[in-house]
Order: C-alpha cells, then sequence, then structure tokens
C-alpha cells in the first residue's frame, strides 16, 4: 500500500453481518469504508456509509465504484460486468471479478478441479430436470446423489439430496452439478489468505458440524481433531488453491473427509466466511483484518491459534417470525470466554442467521459444556 495514503477510499458490495465485521476491523485502522446494499439500516450501516443500491445491478456497482479506490465483496452476488469496467478504470477490485466469476458457478468450479488435479467428488453437469432423469434411467447416474444448482445456491439453499426414486420427482428444473454422494467421515474447512504481493497463509482446520434439514453451520470446533498428515495436506490444498485462483484477499475453502481418509474439495468462498468468525477471538490475526492485510497489500498477520474454540451460529428458532427478542444473553455471558456477536437484523425467521457465540478456553472439554449450555439458553424468538 502507497505509504502516501494509508487509507483509500473502501466500497464493500453488501452490508449484510459479513460486511458489518469488515467494517469494525476496518476501524482499528480508521479506513474510509462505504457499504452497497438495498436494505435500509443493514447490518453494516451501523459502522459504515451505507449507500441504498442493489449490488447485483450494473449501473449501481458501476456509480457506487465511480469514487472509491478499492472495491471488496462480502457476498459473490454482485455484478461483474461492472466491476470489469471499474477494474478497468484503474480501481482497485479484490477478490478480481474472473475469479469469482468461477466461484459463482459450481459446475465451472468443479470443472476447474478436475482441470488441475485438484481432489473432489465424481460429478456429471446436468442443463435441466429432464436431462438428470435422462442420465438415471440410462444408468448413468446412480441413486443416491447430490444436486446442486450451479448457481444461485446460498446457505444451503439449492442443494438436495436424492436418496430413492420418489425423489426424482423434486428436481430442481435447472442447470446442476450432479455428485456421487460421499461417505462423510467429517467436514472441515480451512481459511486461506494471499496479499496483493503474493504472501500466503493459512489458517488451522476447523471442523464444522451442520443442521441434518437446513444445511445450515450449527456450530464448529477449532483445531479440527485430525492426524498431523491429513492436516498438512488440508492446508496444502487451501494454499495451492487460493494461489491458483488468483485471489487477493481471503479463501475459504470447505472440505470433506471420507470413510478412507481421503480429503475432498466441497466448495469455496472468496470472501470472510462463517468458518472463520472463530478467529475474532481464538486466532493471533482475526479474518477481517487479514482481508483488509491482504487487499491493502499490508504484510498478513500470524494465523495461529491462542485457544481451543467452538462458535455456535445464533439461529432463529422454528416456529417464530417478526421483530427479534433475544433470550437468555445475561446467563451467557455470565459463563467464562463466552463472546456474542449479534448481527443487527430486526426481523427473524426459522434458520435466520441472526449472530454467531465463540466460546474460548484452554480445556476443551470444558469449551464443549459451555457450548452446550449456550446452545440451550440463547434463543432468538419473536
Amino acid at each position: 500500500m502507497n505509504a502516501s495514503k494509508i487509507s483509500p477510499t473502501i466500497g464493500i458490495l453488501g452490508g449484510g453481518q459479513l460486511g458489518k465485521m469488515l467494517a469494525q476491523a476496518g476501524a482499528d485502522w480508521n479506513l474510509d469504508i462505504s457499504v452497497l446494499d438495498p436494505t435500509p439500516d443493514s447490518p453494516a450501516s451501523c459502522c459504515a456509509k451505507q449507500i441504498l443500491g442493489n449490488f447485483r445491478d450494473y449501473e449501481a456497482v458501476l456509480e457506487f465504484g465511480r469514487d472509491k479506490d478499492l472495491i471488496t465483496i462480502e457476498i459473490e452476488d454482485v455484478n461483474l460486468d461492472a466491476l470489469r469496467v471499474l477494474k478497468g478504470r484503474g480501481k482497485k477490485v479484490y477478490p478480481d471479478p474472473d475469479a469469482v466469476a468461477l466461484i459463482q458457478d459450481k459446475g465451472l468450479q468443479k470443472e476447474f478441479y478436475s482441470r488441475h488435479g485438484f481432489p473432489t467428488s465424481e460429478f456429471i453437469l446436468a442443463a435441466n430436470a429432464t436431462e438428470i432423469l435422462q442420465l438415471e434411467e440410462a444408468g448413468k447416474l446412480k441413486i443416491p446423489f447430490v444436486q446442486k444448482l450451479t448457481k444461485a445456491g446460498y446457505d444451503g439453499r439449492g442443494v438436495q439430496i436424492v436418496n430413492e426414486i420418489t425423489d426424482l420427482d423434486n428436481l430442481f428444473d435447472a442447470p446442476s452439478v450432479i455428485e456421487s454422494l460421499v461417505n462423510i467421515k467429517k467436514e472441515i474447512a480451512v481459511l486461506a489468505a494471499r496479499n496483493v504481493s503474493g504472501e500466503i497463509i493459512t489458517y488451522d482446520p476447523v471442523e464444522m458440524i451442520f443442521h441434518p434439514t437446513a444445511n445450515l453451520l450449527l456450530y464448529q470446533e477449532c483445531p479440527a481433531e485430525l492426524d498431523d498428515t491429513i492436516n498438512t495436506k488440508a492446508k496444502s490444498i487451501a494454499h495451492e488453491l487460493i494461489s491458483k485462483l488468483n485471489i487477493v484477499g481471503l479463501l475459504a475453502v470447505e472440505l470433506f473427509i471420507n470413510q478412507h481418509d481421503e480429503i475432498l474439495i466441497n466448495e469455496v468462498a472468496p470472501r470472510p466466511h462463517n468458518s472463520g468468525h472463530h478467529t475474532i477471538e481464538a486466532c493471533s490475526t482475526s479474518q477481517f483484518h487479514q482481508h483488509w492485510r491482504a487487499v491493502l497489500d499490508l504484510p498478513l498477520g500470524s494465523a495461529d491459534t491462542l485457544h481451543h474454540s467452538i462458535l455456535l451460529n445464533v439461529l432463529g428458532e422454528s416456529g417464530y417470525s417478526g421483530d427479534a427478542i433475544y433470550s437468555g444473553i445475561d446467563k451467557c455471558l455470565a459463563l467464562p470466554g463466552v463472546y456474542i456477536h449479534l448481527y443487527g437484523k430486526k426481523q427473524t425467521k426459522p434458520f435466520r442467521k441472526m449472530g454467531h457465540v465463540t466460546i474460548i478456553g484452554k480445556d476443551i472439554d470444558q469449551v464443549r459444556d459451555i457450548a452446550k449450555e449456550v446452545s440451550k439458553t440463547l434463543k432468538v424468538i419473536a
């Protein structure tokens, strides 16, 4: 970063919880940050200037970036044509729009992994439900399998498991990736960071536990309990992948470990990620400070894990929709090592991400016990 301009004018596409936490970290360095988001009083508006506008709209993104030195994202579903124009005008755009375009399309993602020799599950690309049925009837596709929409899937939406013949009646009728169902032993994630100069650092893998029906992360534990070989290989995959994709910023790499201890890439996200929230309290450098270091081409911070940690997603309770009410905060804050992060979303609905809690400590069994208590106590109702 040019020493004559320590604080460039920065724009973030998206003003959700990730934009909020990016802005909070940026405030430590007095960064001049604005966010573009269509929702009035978005979560990030409490700590950054919000411009009302749709980050998917070409003209809105172009106008938003007109007076910015640097543009970054907190969500992949943004208008890439506008970002390419801004880049052509000399704006710094991280991650690069071409890398985001590849990641926006799960089919292109899978083909990239296959082409470059990255380990991933077997897959077929299908244009629509009719083609999937034809593949199944011809014996080229065996049940069970996973159907993922190539685009627009997010937080568990656009993904379903076809376990039996009757499930074929409910196929998504859109371009999809069809994957062999992996016999999963563990799901882990590795967060990698890369700055403009090409320096790369990886965090310790975390183990992720998902909600059985909502397909949302319920909680995660760091560091994941892995043998040294798997731990090293997982970090190596993330290191190589962020380099091959030419990502500047963060890359969250979600991985499966199957029953044969093989590691397979599931999906990636080129931005701060739910699987990295624990880094705020549990690591030497939070993912949000690390992102700013990367895009401003500063030296990357240490990714050392300082504490055992468990991260719990705070989700809207089933059966409740409306103005959010938080129950049990006082009891949770009385417990040792508990850090509560509320995202500022005014309306709750079942399974909506409303916040997260990180529990840290030196004894993992104690951390697990406290996490169970927090999980039973902290509720979002209406």
